[in-house]
């Protein structure tokens, strides 16, 4: 009777009952709970790990850049708390004991967790959908700090793009005999290799952190819909938490906390609601089905 609806009208139930089945299988998997304490090691990490960043890209670029694109990605993560964690870390940074190894061991053990914690998320989720294998110890203890390297990387790169838009953007170009600056163009072209850094990081947790081969198609999928999912969610939060949430008179000196634990919880929802979409449509595929269709179903 389905195969009788028009073709955008079938698509269209195909992908509800999909969304359903991945909501379903998530709940049933503790993705939220999961989600949660993630959420709550990246609280601990995110103030670590933006110290280190500095630290080390300062050597190479001037630090007030590394601090604006920094400033830029954290404005998507923590609305209205960017300034606060640059702040924090600027402020150890400043202090002696920043350098000694002990501080070095210090913020990187702490920086590790949230990956840690996301690994071993990421993990429950495809061990629930079949997946029983088992990393490495060693590769395992290895994997947060070569995704931290990345990280880094990426963040340079960003800085780099945003140096050459700055330097751009005084200028113009001549189109159709009109003037026009190239300011909104460079920034238009900065904020698509911030989008689409983001998409390949998160296909790129989805690549590695489980074990086992998956499809790189399906983690780019995985990783364009948390991207998008990622930047959307964070604009309307930011949008509530201005204008419609009560959280800063019901908890007072801990609001800032609160909120930003909200905002990573979120976050990581939307992340581990990727490797779910993912685990899904490779159950799918093992069984030889169509990807909106549920294996024992």
């Amino acid at each position: 009777m389905s195969h009788e609806l028009p073709a955008p009208v079938l698509l269209a139930w195909r992908v509800l009952r999909f969304a359903a089945r991945v909501a379903r299988a998530f709940l049933a998997n503790r993705g939220i709970l999961l989600a949660g304490g993630v959420g709550y090691n990246a609280l601990l990490s995110i103030v670590p790990f933006v110290t280190l960043t500095l630290a080390a890209l300062s050597t190479f670029v001037d630090q007030a850049l590394i601090l604006e694109a920094l400033r830029r990605e954290l404005d998507f993560l923590l609305p209205a708390n960017a300034d606060t964690v640059l702040q924090a870390a600027q402020t150890f940074l400043a202090h002696g004991a920043a350098t000694s190894a002990v501080s070095v061991v210090a913020l990187l053990f702490f920086s590790s967790l949230a990956f840690r914690m996301l690994e071993e998320a990421v993990a429950s989720i495809f061990h629930a959908s079949g997946r029983t294998a088992r990393r490495h110890v060693l590769l395992s203890a290895l994997l947060p700090y070569l995704f931290m390297l990345i990280l880094m990387v990426a963040i340079f790169a960003l800085t780099l793009l945003s140096a050459v838009a700055d330097a751009v953007g005084g200028s113009a170009l001549t189109v159709l005999g009109l003037r026009v600056p190239t300011a909104l163009p460079a920034r238009l072209v900065l904020r698509a290799a911030g989008f689409a850094g983001l998409v390949l990081l998160f296909a790129g947790v989805y690549l590695a952190l489980p074990v086992g081969r998956i499809s790189r198609r399906l983690a780019f999928i995985g990783g364009l819909s948390a991207a998008i999912l990622w930047r959307g969610v964070g604009v309307l939060l930011s949008w509530y938490f201005a204008t419609l949430s009560m959280v800063n008179l019901l908890y007072g000196s801990l609001a800032t906390v609160v909120v930003v634990l909200l905002f990573l919880e979120g976050a990581f929802i939307i992340l581990l609601l990727g490797a779910q979409v993912i685990a899904e449509l490779t159950a799918s595929a093992a069984a030889g089905l169509p990807w909106y269709e549920q294996p024992g179903g």
